[in-house]
């Protein structure tokens, strides 16, 4: 069976995320695109259908997945829309911006029978493949520190809507997204939530720095991301009772999608060893220092688990609970902000 997807937005994440992945995973095949610019969609895939309008599309019973790839403030009624249509459904990250939004998108397919999702592609980083093998090893003990980073260097605010005052926009939204998502897939779902969210470049609207606390009985999970980091120190650090594990460098694969390589491209997916992950253990009060070699990453993953989740029943790639989660961090996040203080984690609705 191929499944015949429609995607919806072809800007950086319809363009560089969705489109070079679905046409790469056997049985999917990407039918259309909805796009105001249909010749820079058809420079990328020659003949491919560009249709101008959501409702064009959904009018297509051919077409049974739509992917929805458009600014933040779209997604919930553009996905409602496509469930109603009786589409199974990937909404990229952020899922909605409020996470009763989220848990009516969940009803609202639970009641079509219709597949959802989210595509939270870092689950399928190299870096925290290996992570969450490497907890799974329990080769550190018990964990009490886990902290994240995503630096980037971009002093100068640019002209896009992530860069705007708009509901959504932000870094929290978007790099936050990921990193929360990480945090949750590995430890559950925290008791308290304590953040420092600003914007501290000059003419900044929205946030572009945030330091956030996840409180969990014995661990804290620190998640940070700033946009004014010329040279960015670990992107993970891990540290429990039997020993640590820090480890720098990003992902290969955005930069290799932005160049045009493709999944299956030689070296998709691999780390430079220079960037290896480092542990320190404790072992009877020797100290032994190694080196741990990065698992291949593979962001088509997501997609390959897409196509058996309608064809073949399979489980969904991301169960859309754990990404309106995300959002209800996000929110304890900007009260914590907003009041100063640190936040019960409650998740009410869907958890």
């Amino acid at each position: 069976m191929t499944v015949s997807v429609g995607l919806v937005g072809y800007g950086l994440a319809g363009a560089v995320f969705h489109a070079p992945l679905i046409t790469r995973v056997a049985g999917l095949t990407l039918a259309a695109v909805v796009s105001s610019d249909a010749a820079k969609v058809q420079r990328d895939y020659p003949g491919m259908r560009v249709e101008p309008s959501l409702e064009r599309l959904l009018a297509d019973e051919t077409i049974t997945s739509v992917v929805i790839a458009t600014p933040n403030t779209t997604h919930v009624d553009f996905a409602r829309q496509a469930i109603l249509a009786g589409k199974h459904v990937v909404v990229d990250k952020p899922f909605t911006i409020h996470a009763a939004e989220a848990d009516e998108l969940i009803a609202l397919a639970q009641q079509h029978h219709v597949l959802l999702s989210v595509y939270q592609s870092r689950r399928w980083d190299n870096d925290f493949l290996t992570i969450r093998h490497l907890l799974a090893t329990h080769l550190l003990g018990e964990i009490s520190t886990y902290e994240g980073h995503y630096d980037r260097f971009r002093p100068e605010v640019a002209d896009r809507w992530r860069d705007q005052a708009l509901p959504g926009s932000g870094m929290l939204y978007d790099l936050g997204s990921h990193l929360i998502d990480q945090a949750l897939t590995l430890f559950g779902l925290p008791t308290t939530v304590r953040a420092d969210v600003q914007a501290l470049r000059p003419g900044a609207v929205v946030d572009d720095y945030f330091h956030l606390t996840l409180g969990y009985p014995r661990l804290n999970v620190i998640l940070h991301s700033g946009i004014i980091v010329r040279e960015p120190g670990p992107r993970f650090q891990i540290h429990g009772t039997k020993g640590s594990f820090i480890k720098y460098g990003l992902d290969s694969q955005e930069d290799a999608l932005k160049a045009g390589q493709r999944p299956g491209a030689p070296g998709w997916g691999a780390d430079n060893a220079a960037d290896y992950g480092r542990v320190t253990l404790d072992v009877g009060g020797i100290t032994i220092n190694g080196t741990i070699p990065t698992l291949r990453g593979g962001y088509e993953g997501f997609y390959q688990s897409w196509a058996a989740a309608i064809s073949d029943g399979q489980p969904v790639p991301v169960d859309p609970v754990d990404s309106r989660n995300v959002i209800r961090v996000i929110e304890c996040a900007l009260q914590s902000q907003a009041e100063q203080r640190t936040i019960p984690f409650t998740a009410g609705g869907a958890q």
